[in-house]
């Protein structure tokens, strides 16, 4: 592993954030660098989690609270967070004096010396990313390792175990894939689950937003693979492109899957099958068989915070779906059950449209109780169906889950999926699930 690029370097971590990538960066840029400093906007109580594990760095200093021009401009490396838009005064002055422009990724990506398979998409890639794994627990040519952005170990701190003969499988964002455009590189194995708007508030534009996905499959060469949706418009759209190019690309349908694997399957919904026949075809590309793999799908269970049973009170299940930040994620939720459902949804305003998901859920719901600032919007998109269900407006998140208990019968389920990312009431999506776990527990 060559990481000679960090040797006797000042390297600026912009954005240290509480998911603990920015922290995996911190450490390793400290082991090899002369200097580190980390900067973010957050206050120091916010981030005090993650300071706390940097301490022990006798060369990293925190610029917390915001950034300083001059870090960008007298250091030599810049690494990104990929939650920082790009798009702003100190990496322009940073660039404007020729400093280098990285990322955790980037670095991963250069120094791996394993094959990537590599899971990005509006929904399900969490699930399919961990499936995935899950089902490649089989493979004998090596160790399997999983991260990225499903966060269960760092990117960066497991280099150095890793050993060309393995498989690392990794969750990718659309933020994640634009910085590695920056060296045009691609993964063994570019999977796409499905594309809907998501992040608009970043990327501006549906074309913008697919232009970053696409980086997935943009710089494979021909040994590579492409594992794409056969129901997805633009993931067809792909298939047919990277096609003609000569590349090997595989469509992966739920409605082709062998009956012993969906037998045994535990998690509901078309969608979940979908993320199955996503992970069965990457695992057949490593030369595993369906045979091989019957045990693995029986013993996967959901990821916390994804169609995840919390609890049942009086005959009524709770399901915490908190993963589900965009509209369709929601519609895909409501679709995997035939019970009469109580949604509690809304949240923080991605400037996502909710007329879609309004006509896609009329009349599918009992009752639906609405928080966050999106709480009007939703409820007027719903209103122009002409099927609307009794519609509760609630102030507090304790107040909808105390609501949905007075609505609901034995039978029902109740399921948390807001629609929208949780920043207007919540830390994230983890802490909007926990609580909404927390609750539930307190009803029995």
């Amino acid at each position: 592993m060559n990481t000679d690029f960090l040797k006797d370097r000042v390297v600026v971590i912009m954005g240290l954030g509480v998911f603990g990538g920015g922290v995996d960066t911190a450490k390793f840029a400290a082991r090899f660098a002369k200097k580190v400093i980390v900067t973010d906007k957050g206050d120091d109580k916010k981030l005090a989690g993650s300071i706390k594990e940097l301490r022990q760095f006798k060369n990293i200093e925190f610029h917390i609270g915001g950034h300083q021009i001059s870090d960008f401009t007298d250091s030599d490396i810049i690494i990104v967070n990929p939650a920082v838009d790009e798009a702003n005064e100190y990496i322009d002055a940073a660039k404007s004096k020729n400093k280098i422009i990285t990322s955790q990724m980037e670095i991963f990506f250069r120094l791996c010396p394993a094959k990537i398979a590599a899971i990005t998409g509006s929904n399900g890639k969490s699930t399919t990313t961990a499936l995935t794994a899950h089902l490649l627990k089989n493979y004998k040519n090596g160790n399997v390792w999983l991260s990225g952005n499903i966060g269960n170990r760092p990117l960066l701190e497991t280099l150095d175990q890793i050993k060309p003969s393995d498989i690392v499988v990794l969750e990718i964002s659309s933020f994640q894939l634009e910085q590695l455009a920056r060296i045009k590189k691609s993964p063994c194995i570019g999977c796409i689950t499905n594309i809907a708007p998501n992040h608009l508030d970043r990327h501006k534009t549906m074309e913008n937003y697919c232009a970053a996905k696409e980086n997935i499959l943009r710089f494979q060469n021909k040994d590579d693979a492409a594992v794409l949706n056969a129901y997805d418009p633009k993931c067809i759209e792909w298939y047919e492109k990277y096609k003609n190019k000569g590349r090997k690309c595989f469509l992966f349908d739920r409605e082709k899957l062998d009956s012993r694997l969906t037998d045994v399957f535990k998690l509901p919904g078309k969608a979940n099958r979908e993320n199955l026949a996503a992970a069965v075809t990457i695992a057949h590309f490593f030369g595993l068989k369906d045979e091989d793999l019957i045990d693995s799908v029986a013993s996967f269970t959901s990821l916390p915070h994804r169609l995840q049973l919390v609890g049942t009170v009086n005959g009524v299940r709770y399901y915490n779906d908190s993963i589900a930040t965009t509209p369709e994620s929601t519609v895909v939720a409501i679709e995997a059950f035939s019970e009469p459902k109580i949604l509690i949804a809304g949240g923080y305003d991605k400037g996502l449209p909710f007329d879609a998901m309004a006509k896609a859920i009329s009349g599918k719901l009992k009752a639906l109780i609405l928080i966050g600032v999106t709480a009007d919007k939703i409820e007027e998109s719903i209103r122009k169906t002409g099927i609307v269900p009794p519609i509760h407006r609630e102030k507090t998140f304790a107040d909808a889950v105390s609501k949905a208990k007075e609505l609901s019968a034995p039978g029902d389920v109740v399921l948390m999926s807001p629609a929208c990312a949780s920043y207007d009431m919540f830390v994230n999506f983890v802490q909007r699930g926990n609580i909404f776990a927390d609750l539930v527990a307190k009803l029995k």
